[in-house]
């Protein structure tokens, strides 16, 4: 059993360690507040950009001459793995990292044997897991992202992949990231950025509803529309992925907390005992004393 002063002193510690905890997940539940709202705000204007440019590619009856809609034969691959900056976040950049592993290998693991196989981590803990590991990194200078989170600096990471794709440096381009539902529950998703996916059927035929009076023509609006819509999926993706982290680390520390209560009543209770049982110890040696004082 441990001291009364060694169990003094872990108290001491878990009690340190919940104020801790309780202060981050206020910081972060402050954080969340503004990510929740920037992402909200986001998905409709992605989304209805989405449906415009589904629109008028469903009416187009011409070719479209685009780099970003060339379907080529997958010899090289990009990977954008969007993780964290920083940890604390429960079970958030593990999910990307183990999913990222598991889509190179199920996908991708000829590529990565010729050695065409790149990644662009957005998020210092992706990108410190996968170069301890030697995987060829690309676009360091957009690891440090979230630094300066905003819409021109995703835009230069957008601009780096798709003109890396337009010459042909690679033949797919596909972004892992985790995407916001809730304070306690983020989906990982993987989905092709590059070439450009055509739009569902039902999503098309949806889309061909709307009447649009189109000018200068429709073939240069659709070559306008399509690098736009990259990037604004980019930076979706982005915005999902910091509102998932911050509700990922408020859900944590929130978890932490209430552990250490735990702890410190477990360790509160065992002190007590520690205690009861010294006192009763040295009251027995008191009376025995005293008893032997007496027959003396």
């Amino acid at each position: 059993m441990a001291s009364l002063k060694e169990t003094r002193n872990r108290i001491s510690s878990v009690r340190s360690t919940q104020q801790i905890t309780k202060a981050m997940k206020m910081v972060a539940a402050a954080k969340l507040k503004r990510a929740q709202d920037a992402i909200t705000q986001m998905r409709p204007y992605a989304q209805s950009l989405n449906e415009i440019l589904s629109n008028l590619s469903a009416n187009y009856t011409g070719e479209i001459e685009s780099p970003y809609l060339q379907q080529r034969m997958v010899g090289s691959v990009l990977l954008i793995v969007v993780t964290s900056d920083r940890g604390l976040c429960g079970a958030f950049n593990s999910t990307v990292i183990k999913n990222t592993l598991a889509h190179i290998k199920a996908r991708y693991s000829l590529v990565q044997d010729a050695g065409k196989l790149h990644l662009l981590c957005i998020g210092k803990r992706g990108y410190e897991y996968f170069k301890k590991r030697n995987y060829q990194m690309v676009g360091e200078e957009f690891m440090n992202i979230f630094t300066r989170l905003g819409f021109d600096a995703v835009k230069e990471a957008a601009d780096f992949a798709m003109e890396a794709y337009a010459n042909k440096t690679y033949d797919r381009v596909d972004i892992i990231y985790n995407e916001f539902k809730n304070v306690v529950t983020q989906i990982l998703r993987k989905e092709q950025f590059l070439p450009v996916v055509e739009a569902p059927e039902e999503q098309t035929t949806t889309a061909t509803t709307v009447d649009y009076i189109l000018e200068p023509s429709p073939e240069e609006i659709i070559t306008e529309l399509i690098p736009k819509t990259l990037k604004v999926q980019l930076y979706k993706a982005i915005l999902e992925s910091n509102a998932s982290e911050h509700g990922a680390r408020m859900s944590a520390m929130d978890k932490a907390t209430e552990n250490a209560g735990e702890l410190l009543k477990e360790l509160k209770l065992t002190y007590n005992r520690s205690r009861q049982a010294a006192i009763t110890k040295e009251i027995l040696e008191i009376v025995g004393g005293a008893e032997a004082l007496s027959q003396g």
